[in-house]
């Protein structure tokens, strides 16, 4: 594949392995529909060709948690895709979900009550799905308003609730008892709208096992190769594959310091390359002198403190022939996962996907090889 060059770095999204991935949690659902997380520019690999390319293959729900990014995906898919925003409304924005023909997740009662006066301007009952907490004290009726809900016999009139959803706090630690908790308290509140659907499940709790499924799941960083469960093999395959651009290599001598404040220094005679990323492009300053990247298959050290455009890689032991200015540098692949990247930086792959910068040189690839 031919590159520009004048970016630093190139970011390679793999749709079809996107698509297999979904394809593989779908297939664990049984008669549970799969829809998408597409929420922070789909994980940071670009919401609009990743909703394209999900929609292609069957998924009809999609995930964003702000209205602003509905707004922005909508013109991209088709009428009967159906865009869900999972914090609600801004408030005083509600009939923009009518104009822009998206649903909320009514999360608390002051959503719901502004979406009951919408409802009533309408003369028409409005759907949006209805979020309770069960365990994560973050999103989602309270049990105090719960209580509330279950005292006022019009708590919920105007509104054609086509979801009750919750939101699992422990999914990927399958023998977490919390994930029993939730799903029992999720039973339970259940009772307070028979006959409505359901949602429950996130990526890892596709992973649970059909008591975890209901009727819709939302897998969002498994869909672009983030290990969903603690201590198992990933079945998923890797969706982003980063490299970063060589803009120069030097020899220096024993006892020499490395980048701001000569964090590292060379023991011996060195090789050092410096490439064109930096924690500007999300390549976090947490890697300094614990991250590594691969060239011509062998892994090298990021040694000195991670700047704001370069980082600089021991590369002594590297043969010139791969050191040239402009030759690529593998920083996340099938050897350096996602996951392995997001260790060396003590946080997790969702966050390393989303911090992936703007300037990198973006190509979306159909086949399933990266090149």
């Amino acid at each position: 594949m031919r590159h520009s060059g004048r970016a630093g770095a190139v970011l390679r999204i793999d749709l079809q392995a996107l698509r297999s991935n979904y394809r593989l949690l779908k297939s664990k659902l049984g008669i549970a529909r799969c829809g998408a997380a597409v929420k922070a520019d789909a994980y940071g690999l670009g919401a609009i060709p990743v909703a394209q390319a999900l929609y292609a293959d069957g998924c009809r729900h999609f995930f964003v948690a702000h209205l602003e990014e509905a707004i922005n995906l909508r013109p991209h898919l088709a009428s009967d895709a159906q865009i869900i925003v999972m914090h609600g409304s801004p408030v005083g924005y509600e009939a923009e979900f009518l104009e822009y023909q998206c649903t909320p997740v009514l999360n608390s009662t002051e959503q719901i009550a502004a979406w009951k006066m919408l409802a009533m301007q309408h003369q028409r009952s409005l759907p949006a799905l209805l979020q309770v907490d069960t365990g994560m004290a973050r999103m989602g009726l309270s049990d105090q308003e719960v209580r509330q809900w279950q005292e006022d016999s019009h708590f919920l009139d105007g509104i054609d609730v086509q979801y009750l959803m919750s939101h699992l706090a422990s999914a990927e630690d399958q023998v977490n008892p919390m994930n029993r908790t939730q799903l029992a308290k999720f039973r339970q509140l259940q009772n307070l709208l028979p006959g409505v659907k359901a949602s429950l499940a996130n990526s890892s709790g596709i992973f649970l096992g059909s008591d975890f499924h209901f009727d819709l799941a939302r897998p969002g960083a498994a869909l672009y190769g983030v290990a969903p469960v603690v201590g198992q093999v990933n079945p998923l395959q890797a969706v982003a594959h980063l490299q970063g651009r060589i803009i120069q290599t030097r020899e220096i001598p024993a006892g020499t310091g490395v980048g701001y404040g000569s964090t590292w220094r060379s023991k011996n005679t060195a090789r050092i390359a410096t490439v064109a990323v930096g924690y500007a492009d999300g390549w976090m300053r947490s890697f300094s002198n614990r991250g590594v990247a691969h060239i011509a298959g062998q892994e090298v050290a990021i040694v000195g403190n991670i700047s704001m455009d370069t980082l600089t890689l021991d590369v002594t032991r590297i043969a010139a022939e791969h050191l040239q200015p402009g030759m690529l540098v593998d920083l996340i692949s099938a050897t350096n996962t996602v996951d392995a990247v997001a260790a060396k930086a003590n946080t997790i792959g969702y966050e390393i996907l989303t911090s992936l910068g703007a300037r990198y040189e973006r190509h979306y690839s159909d086949s399933q090889s990266i090149e």
